[in-house]
């Protein structure tokens, strides 16, 4: 039968992206985009918002691309696949996480600048995945 993992999210990045390194040396890169939904409310025609917050990961090439290119407020496109961790945290409760693990990026621009050496790319940038990694070998430290 077949079956289908694919997630697409177009949004702001919330914070500056966190780089980690595997035994292996692979890069690492952990970042959170955030989507708006709008609409207008049925009963008393107030318009209404509503954020989500998606953690994204990415890993080598793609990892270094977004770690170089990519910080707070970057407006940007993330194609990937749905994937949740476990682990124990210090109490010995059990706790998940779900991710998007990118596989594609297309780096659209920033929402603000941090500092004029610091301006968004004048095209998007797009960056395929090509690194073959299964993430559920990878500590991330919980």
């Amino acid at each position: 039968m077949f079956s289908l993992n694919e997630a697409s999210i177009l949004g702001n990045v919330t914070r500056d992206p966190e780089t980690k390194t595997t035994p292996a040396g692979t890069m690492i890169v952990v970042f959170s985009v955030a989507t708006s939904q709008r609409w207008k409310d049925k009963d008393t025609s107030e318009m209404k918002e509503r954020s989500e917050f998606h953690n994204c990961v990415a890993f080598g090439s793609l990892a270094q691309i977004i770690s170089t290119h990519v910080h707070k407020g970057t407006k940007m496109y993330v194609e990937g696949r749905l994937q949740t961790r476990s682990w124990d945290n210090p109490e010995g409760k059990k706790q998940y996480r779900t991710e998007v693990v990118a596989e594609e990026v297309i780096i659209l621009g920033e929402k603000t600048a941090k500092t004029a050496d610091e301006s968004a790319p004048a095209a998007p940038t797009t960056a395929p995945v090509s690194d073959d990694i299964n993430i559920e070998d990878i500590d991330f430290g919980a």
